[in-house]
């Protein structure tokens, strides 16, 4: 099977080593995303719903590069910082997936790469 590495530009990804998603045949994976701008810059500072919000629509951006679409989604993987925010984090999620429903889980981390990024998310597609 033919791989595609799919980058969205960020400076971290040839330092790091990592593609923003991954296709493998008709599989898709989605690296953890946050709800950076086009700019680099934190979109939605202080607001977990905000973020949440832009990560998303980031995941799609990278599943359409692949040649992929929400609607392909059969998991995601959420982490966030502080779990009390859980509800604003899945109505996000909700309006995106609420009809799409992959199988889920979101779990508290004690903290993700830069102090104001609240939420973190990675998805897996399979292209039907």
């Amino acid at each position: 099977m033919q791989r595609q590495n799919i980058a969205s530009g960020t400076k971290w990804e040839p330092v790091v080593g990592y593609s923003r998603a991954v296709k493998v045949g008709s599989y898709v994976h989605v690296s953890g995303t946050t709800a950076t701008g086009t700019d680099g810059k934190i979109v939605g500072l202080g607001d977990v719903y905000a973020q949440t919000v832009q990560t998303l629509k980031n995941i799609e951006s990278a599943l359409q590069k692949a040649g992929a679409s929400l609607k392909d989604v059969v998991r995601t993987r959420t982490y966030v910082v502080n779990i009390a925010e859980w509800e604003k984090v899945g109505r996000a999620h909700g309006e995106v997936f609420r009809d799409i429903r992959p199988a889920t889980s979101m779990v508290q981390v004690s903290a993700l790469i830069q102090p104001e990024i609240l939420v973190e998310i990675e998805a897996d597609a399979v292209i039907g």
